[in-house]
């Protein structure tokens, strides 16, 4: 799905943020975004990694 985005339709939707959201803001969201994402990928290998202790006891 995303994979059919491409470069212009990239630099639309930064451009429709910029206007939603304001230069101010948008860092905030980003910043934001990056530490929900972060948080995501840790509880998954945390998960993951539970899953293969239990499989090798």
């Amino acid at each position: 799905m995303l994979s059919n985005i491409g470069i212009p339709g990239l630099i639309l939707i930064l451009v429709l943020a910029l206007i939603i959201f304001g230069p101010k803001k948008l860092p905030e969201i980003g910043r934001a975004f990056g530490e929900t994402l972060k948080e995501f990928k840790k509880s998954t290998r945390d998960l993951t990694k539970d899953d293969d202790d239990d499989k090798r006891k």
